[in-house]
């Protein structure tokens, strides 16, 4: 019955409200004006780089990789230092790389977990040593989230990164843990009051 009245004409560019409000139960602190609804995660990868990026900027990407995640940086001029985790440890992060690649210009970490492709899943200790290090530096922490709520054992699943970190955007989509690609329906969240709306605009 309900499908009956389901509006299938243009919908907000920031995505329906209902839709950002159920959006926003994946969350502890997110408000659905603070959620921005895509077509998919390349689109919202591709508004948060363009928006927040300029050539000569530097930007530090856990790898490897979705592709789109060091590219797009690559192809608007920026540096990208590849933060390389290694089957011999594991897949593991090397905290004090991190820590020794922030520059003047780092604009932003992007970091995914869990990870595509390893399956990698940082600890919650790791995790708020990486948000301290954006925190202290006042970068912004773009974290892939797409896998998130796939982990075995539900204790294993992360805060979000935009419910522990102001200036953190978390990415979500609905191909992956719900396993329906054909909708096409993809999101950001984040508490920064000022990126926000520039995302929004842009898109």
């Amino acid at each position: 019955k309900t499908f009956n009245h389901l509006w299938l004409g243009y919908t907000e560019s920031q995505g329906s409200p209902e839709l950002r409000q159920e959006i926003t139960r994946l969350y502890q602190r997110i408000a659905p004006d603070q959620v921005l609804v895509h077509p998919g995660a390349e689109e919202a990868i591709f508004i948060f780089m363009n928006v927040v990026l300029e050539q000569g900027d530097h930007i530090i990407v856990h790898d490897p990789c979705y592709q789109s995640l060091r590219e797009i940086a690559s192809s608007i001029g920026c540096e990208v230092t590849k933060w390389t985790a290694q089957e011999k440890d594991h897949w593991e992060l090397d905290i004090d790389f991190l820590k020794q690649h922030i520059k003047n210009n780092t604009k932003a970490i992007v970091i995914n977990c869990p990870h595509n492709p390893t399956g990698y899943l940082i600890s919650h200790e790791k995790f708020m040593q990486v948000i301290e290090i954006a925190r202290e530096h006042e970068i912004l922490l773009f974290s892939d989230e797409v896998y998130r709520g796939l982990e075995y054992d539900p204790h294993d699943i992360l805060p979000a990164a935009c419910d522990l970190y102001e200036h953190a955007i978390s990415l979500g989509v609905m191909s992956k843990t719900y396993g329906l690609a054909g909708l096409r329906i993809g999101w950001i969240a984040t508490r920064d009051q000022s990126l926000y709306p520039k995302m929004a605009s842009f898109k």
